[in-house]
This record gives structure tokens, C-alpha cells and sequence, in this order.
């Protein structure tokens, strides 16, 4: 989903949270950048257009913060490459958050692991190795 000039849709889709605020962020997603057909050479290319998908009772809120949006977008960017944004109402994807990290093992599973796993030169290796075979065993007894 590169565009032109090395913009990626991916880069604003990544910080869409922070451009737009917490209050538009999980009710709207940009799908694509659509740039304008190139002119002659050596004349200035116009700046894109950034399609984005937004649910129907927040599509006013978000036409209301859209300059508000560009200027951020151009910021992160460094340079105007949105010109305007064209919204498209309907269902947004709901986001499931990142998982919660797991809990750390029990001590003693760790101790029972190193003691089975040997004898390694690199100390923090055997004791990555143990943390993670006790995890594993942890998961294996669900």
C-alpha cells in the first residue's frame, strides 16, 4: 500500500490513534492514499488525497477536525502530501487491543527447569531458557 514519494498508508494507519485523537481514533480508519494523475514534467505534484472509512454518526465530527487532521498527517510527514481527505461512511472494524503479556513463572518451576536443562558457558542464556521452558510447561498443563 505504498504510494508515491515513498508515502505509505501504513505509516499513518500505525499513528491514526494519535492524529486524530482518542475520540475519532477507534471510530475511523484510512483505507488509501489516492494521488493525482502527474501533470507535464517539471511541474509540482498536487498533494493526495487520503480516503478514510468513518462510521456514520462521527462522519460530521471528523469533517469538522479534517484540517485539523491534514496538519498533522503533513507534519508527521514533513512535507504536504495530503491535500484533502474524502470520507466514506460505514462499519469500522473493531480493534482488539494487544494481548496481556503473560504472568511471569513461578520461581520454583524456574529452578526445577534449570536444574534439568544442563549446563550452558552463557548464564543469561541458561537462564532465558529456563524462564521460557517453565512457560511452556505452565501452558502445557491448561
Amino acid at each position: 500500500m505504498c504510494g508515491k514519494a515513498g508515502i505509505s498508508v501504513v505509516e499513518v494507519v500505525t499513528n491514526w490513534d494519535e492524529i486524530v485523537g482518542p475520540d475519532l481514533g477507534p471510530r475511523s480508519v484510512p483505507l488509501k492514499l489516492q494521488w493525482p494523475r502527474r501533470g507535464p514534467e517539471g511541474t509540482p505534484g498536487e498533494p493526495a488525497t487520503l480516503v478514510v472509512r468513518v462510521e456514520g454518526p462521527y462522519a460530521i465530527e471528523m469533517q469538522h477536525a479534517a484540517p485539523v487532521v491534514l496538519e498533522r498527517i503533513n507534519a508527521y510527514f514533513g512535507w504536504r502530501c495530503v491535500g484533502r481527505i474524502a470520507l466514506r461512511q460505514g462499519p469500522v472494524p473493531a480493534r482488539t487491543g494487544r494481548p496481556a503479556a503473560p504472568p511471569p513463572p513461578a520461581p520454583e518451576t524456574v529452578a526445577a527447569v534449570r536444574g534439568e536443562i544442563g549446563r550452558f558457558e552463557d548464564e543469561a542464556l541458561a537462564a532465558s531458557l529456563a524462564r521460557l521452558g517453565a512457560l511452556v510447561r505452565r501452558e502445557r498443563r491448561r
